[in-house]
């Protein structure tokens, strides 16, 4: 017995010992697993994330948590999937991630370069509220719960974390202010809060912190400036906050900095040269902000640099050559107009971060950066680049994109371009000065894009060299590279340019996209080839090639559909070309992927093959403006794809095939100016989607279906010049008399308007509705069709009643003449400027005028009043009756009659004539029936108007001032440009009046002026402030006038008197734009109707036209050009 109970002794000991132990370990780790059970029973937990976590398994073996051997929990690491409510459209810049996944970060890849490139492996996401006893783990290093559904605020006590080490609640719809100060955290290396709801300022605290190396308020309310000390972090993101303000100009001392991303923010003032310290810096992005002035070009000392843009900003001056030090450098981009974020504005609701390019550079780009051996995309389009282009472009091993389009350069594509063979990406269109011919070595076959468009390019676009090419470009490619800013960036350039071509527009599906564009240029001779390289054809892509007006010749379509059924799609525009020669009977077996086929104002003779209508991809094509003949084959009608049709400009005859009818796709038919006959079929008013019909000028004959009325989508109607009999349709927007004229038998239509001037006459031709898609090519001389003898001999008639008229106008010119030099003083007569069909003496425009009835009157101004005049039935003139007596009425008077009579442009109201003595002076203008801008903005909210009509106005009014300001020797300021200087006729075609404050300058760029002339509100603050003048006050003025007519505000609008005195159109805006409510800016309608990026890319533009800084501000040249760049489709 005694040998037994030893042994049992020693394990009563042995036991007794472990059980102490085992209290004591429990007593030590039992209140980490506490909390761990709290925070479970705290949040909603619908996936089974914290399945693992339950009171009999140990929680160190918890899945996400971490334990050290004492089992104290040093990390806490859950990735959600982030799943948010969808829809939820009117948080702006709040509740980031209450729209958006963590696998949506795919639609802005380079984001954070790395913080976040893979999602949690997860399903779910944890939703409720951060505890404080989360501060009870006192040994926690990590804390990294992102992209889960948290609300309220970070608890204090995770701020009092002594150990932690990384901070990471990333897209978690947390909210709140980030704390003035903490009481832990002195361990912390990364703070990530990126895509929360954070409030409040960069606190100070940050800067203690001796271990920091990435910081991340990305996507949050932060607001207030950059503190100099984020240069010593190592990663730092900040993109698309409420920051703004001057960056210090020492945040590149003691620099330290890796990735420095301040893009989409409200940074004004230089780019801090101190940047060129940060001698590890290997990204740059400083895009979507407005800073001013030129690159530093210190920034050429970073020879770690990989990616720098600084698009998106209103930068000026030369591109620094310094830059070509950079020899580490795969991606430049000077200007863009994509934003990287649209993805993320469109989730947040945010749309006015969809912008435009506003950086202003001078000279050219130096060949010391395109030499850079690293170098792999230059994107610079759009940024006023001049010059030739680098003729050194290095060895060009690693070059795959360069966009230098809607620049100046000028001069031959230099050789050393043809040695980029991995040169995916070429876009050199609209520099209209290059010249010269395309080099046959250029790898155009291995292109996705080359865009050599809209230039004065000659000679033959050659038969390329075929060599091997890489796989197609697409987004995809880059992602088995190593993620890094520049396969970044690559991957999302591709994917833009991808969807940026005009092909898109036709829900292209299928293979990627090849898009080569030749179009406007001199190239002349046959189409030698189909420009792509075997290797692409094996991937069934879509091919575009698009080369209209140009001079190319020989029998359609060449070699043009060589390989095409080995295409996806084929895309085909040779509109305004000398190609002649019938279309091919076999097309269809050809060319079975044909989808889209403009070869309108060729030579293209035969009649049209009714193989055609085996083309059943086709979606449009356009056959107008040749000579063709024969009749329109009824297979046409089973084409049930085809959405645009144009046969318009022919010799066809017969009838309008019935089986039209059976187009239920067709959006756009022109069959104007043929020799159809017949009735126009019934079957026609099926077509529900049909927006366009032009059947002018042929020999139709019979009743205008009544039927056409009810075809709600047509805006666009004409049968003009046939034989058409019988009552009209009852569709009062449908039925305007100048698309019914020329039909004796019709039953007649009453309204007429008089266009008394020549420009406004020009407003009245017919549009053409080409079959083509978005963006038509500019239209150039051709006949019309007009074959008829009664035509001709009307023709001759006219030419000579014209020749005698003008020999009378000589006569009464030459008389006329001499009395011009000068001012008379007592005579009344009317000194005429241009010539109109009718008499205008002095006592015509007072009898006109009823004695200057204030009944005639139509408008005041500071220097007279304008009284509508009937000079003659029809004929209607505007008087302007300058004040007698005052000394000013009489200087403006002096200016105009000087500088009007001379002055000719389609968006200038005309001076027609003047009469000046002691007793009486008036001026004689053309008069516009459509009443000022002023009228039209107040009376917008009564009438729905098209966004057309608005960019048109802006437009009009632009090109005016343009001209002024660059095409009148010596230059003209108008300094007075309001809504009531702005005249419109009845089809809103805009004109630029009173130039009584216009000021002539020579050489210098500014004068001073005696007094501020102008009007309240539209007065550029320099001009007030200095009575100094510029071009660039006209600017100013012009910016508030495009705010008003995008908002229908006035310029000191009486709603914006809650803000306080003085508060104006101008600060409004920007108000709005700051708290991305760009939406709440525009007219009611017109957000909703227009299409939304362009308004707020217009709406920038006006904005950018009023800042104080006048380097910053644009010309109006720039202005044009932006705004023709942004022009609606015309149909």
């Amino acid at each position: 017995m005694a040998s037994f109970s030893a042994p049992v002794i020693k394990w009563q000991t042995f036991f007794l010992l472990f059980c102490a132990l085992n209290c004591v370990v429990w007593s030590d780790d039992s209140s980490d697993k506490a909390v761990l059970l709290e925070f479970k029973e705290s949040v909603s937990d619908l996936s089974g994330l914290l399945s693992t976590w339950s009171e009999n398994s140990h929680h160190c073996s918890w899945s996400g948590v971490t334990c050290d051997k004492d089992f104290k929990v040093l990390s806490l690491n859950i990735t959600g999937f982030g799943k948010g409510p969808k829809g939820n459209n009117s948080l702006n810049k709040t509740a980031v991630s209450a729209s958006f996944s963590c696998s949506n970060y795919s639609l802005y890849p380079f984001y954070g370069f790395g913080i976040r490139r893979n999602c949690g492996v997860s399903n779910g996401s944890l939703s409720g509220k951060l505890l404080p006893s989360i501060g009870k783990l006192s040994e926690l290093k990590i804390l990294s719960l992102p992209f889960h559904r948290f609300h309220g605020e970070i608890p204090s006590e995770i701020w009092g974390l002594e150990k932690l080490e990384v901070l990471d609640l990333e897209n978690c719809l947390l909210s709140g202010k980030l704390p003035v100060t903490v009481s832990g955290l002195k361990n912390l290396r990364v703070l990530n809060l990126g895509f929360n709801n954070i409030r409040g300022e960069i606190p100070s605290w940050l800067s203690s912190l001796e271990r920091m190396e990435m910081l991340n308020l990305a996507g949050n309310l932060v607001n207030g400036t950059v503190p100099a000390f984020v240069g010593r972090f190592r990663d730092v993101y900040l993109l698309f906050t409420w920051l703004g303000g001057s960056l210090p100009a020492d945040i590149g001392e003691d620099c330290r900095l890796e990735h420095l991303d301040l893009s989409g923010n409200y940074f004004v003032g230089e780019i801090p040269a101190s940047l060129g310290k940060c001698s590890h810096l290997r990204s740059l992005l400083l895009y979507t902000n407005m800073f001013e002035e030129g690159i530093p070009r210190e920034l050429g000392q970073l020879q770690n640099l990989e990616v720098l843009d600084v698009s998106r900003n209103s930068l000026s001056g030369p591109v620094p050559v310094e830059l070509g030090n950079c020899s580490a450098l795969t991606v430049l981009v000077l200007s863009s107009m994509f934003n990287p974020y649209d993805n993320l504005a469109m989730v947040k609701g945010d749309a006015n971060y969809v912008g435009d390019d506003f950086n202003f550079y001078q000279g050219a780009i130096p060949s010391e950066i395109t030499k850079l051996s690293k170098l792999r995309v230059l994107w610079a389009p759009r940024a006023t680049l001049e010059g030739n282009l680098p003729k050194d472009w290095g060895s060009c091993d690693n070059l795959e994109m360069v966009n230098l389009a809607q620049n100046f350069f000028a001069g031959e594509i230099p050789v050393g371009l043809t040695l980029c063979k991995k040169l995916r990406y070429l876009d050199l269109s609209s520099n209209k000065r290059l010249t010269g011919e395309l080099k046959k070595e250029l790898a155009v076959p291995c292109m996705s894009v080359f865009d050599v468009s809209e230039n004065s390019l000659s000679g033959n676009i050659p038969r390329f060299d075929n060599s091997g090419c890489p796989d197609v470009l697409t987004s995809d490619s880059y992602s088995f590279e190593p993620f890094n800013p520049t396969s970044a960036y690559l991957s999302f350039l591709a994917s833009k340019v991808q969807v940026g071509t005009s092909i898109n527009f036709l829900d292209r599906d299928g293979g990627p996209a090849v898009f080569h564009k030749f179009a406007g240029n001199n190239f002349s001779g046959s189409v030698l080839s189909m420009p792509v390289s075997p290797q692409r054809l094996e991937k069934h892509i879509s091919y575009a090639f698009y080369a209209g007006e140009n001079v190319l010749s020989g029998p359609f379509p060449g070699n043009l559909f060589e390989n095409c059924n080995g295409l996806d799609a084929l895309f085909v525009n040779v509109s305004y070309n000398r190609m002649s020669g019938p279309i091919p009977e076999d097309i269809s077996k050809v060319c079975k992927s044909l989808k889209f086929l403009d070869v309108s104002m060729n030579q293209i003779t035969g009649l049209i093959p009714p193989s055609m209508a085996d083309l059943d991809s086709l979606v449009s094509l356009n056959l107008s403006w040749n000579l063709l003949q024969g009749q329109i084959p009824s297979s046409f009608g089973q084409m049930k794809d085809l959405r645009f049709l144009s046969l318009a400009g022919n010799n066809l005859t017969g009838s309008i095939p019935s089986t039209f009818g059976l187009l239920r796709s067709l959006e756009k038919l022109e069959l104007l100016s043929n020799a159809l006959s017949g009735e126009i079929p019934e079957s026609l008013v099926n077509l529900k989607n049909l927006t366009v019909l032009l059947l002018n000028n042929n020999k139709l004959s019979g009743q205008i279906p009544s039927g056409l009325a009810n075809v709600t989508m047509l805006s666009s109607f004409n049968v003009s010049f046939n034989n058409l009999s019988g009552p009209l349709p009852s569709s009062n927007n449908l039925m305007k008399c100048s698309s019914l004229l020329g039909n004796p038998l019709l039953q007649p239509c009453r309204s007429y308007t008089l266009m008394p001037s020549s420009d406004q006459a020009r407003a009245g031709d017919s549009q053409n509705y080409a079959a083509s898609p978005p963006g038509p090519v500019t239209q150039k001389n051709r006949n019309s069709g007009f074959r008829s003898i009664e035509i001709a001999s009307i023709t001759a008639a006219s030419a000579i009643v014209s020749v005698l008229l003008a020999l009378v106008i000589l006569f009464l010119f030459t008389r006329k003449w001499n009395s011009r030099s000068k001012i008379s003083t007592t005579k009344k007569e009317v000194t005429i400027f241009t010539e109109i069909p009718v008499p205008l003496t002095f006592d015509i425009v007072v009898q006109a005028t009823g004695n200057f009835n204030a009944s005639n009157c139509i408008g005041n101004g500071g220097f007279g009043s304008t009284y509508k005049a009937e000079i003659s039935p029809g004929v209607l003139v505007a008087i302007k009756r300058l004040a007698i007596g005052r000394l000013q009425g009489f200087q403006q008077f002096d200016a105009e009659i000087k500088i009007l009579g001379r002055l000719r442009h389609p968006n200038l109201v005309t001076l027609i004539g003047y009469h000046a003595s002691e007793t009486e002076t008036f001026l004689v203008y053309n008069y516009l029936p459509g009443g000022n801008l002023e009228k039209f903005i107040q009376e917008r909210s009564t009438r729905a108007v098209e966004w057309r009509v608005l960019h048109k106005i802006a437009l009009d009014i632009a090109r005016a001032l343009a001209y002024l300001h660059d095409q009148c020797v010596p230059r003209i300021l108008h300094r007075d440009v309001k809504p009531s200087n702005i005249l419109l006729d009845d089809d809103h075609n805009a004109y630029l009046s009173d130039f009584g404050l216009a000021r002539l300058l020579g050489t210098s760029e500014t004068h001073a002026t005696t007094g501020v002339a102008g009007t309240f509100g539209y007065v550029a603050p320099e001009y007030a402030m200095t009575c100094r003048v510029s071009d660039k006050a006209d600017v100013y003025s012009y910016g508030v006038v495009l705010l008003e007519l995008l908002s229908d505000k006035k310029a000191l609008d009486p709603s914006f008197s809650p803000y306080g005195n003085g508060f104006n159109i101008v600060q409004w805006s920007c108000m709005l734009l700051r708290q991305g409510q760009a939406k709440e800016f525009f007219t009611a309608g017109l957000w909703d109707a227009g299409p939304q990026n362009d308004l707020v890319e217009v709406l920038h533009l006006a904005v950018v036209c009023t800042v104080d800084s006048l380097s910053t501000r644009p010309t109006m040249k720039q202005v044009v050009r932006r705004l023709k760049q942004l022009e609606p489709p015309s149909f």
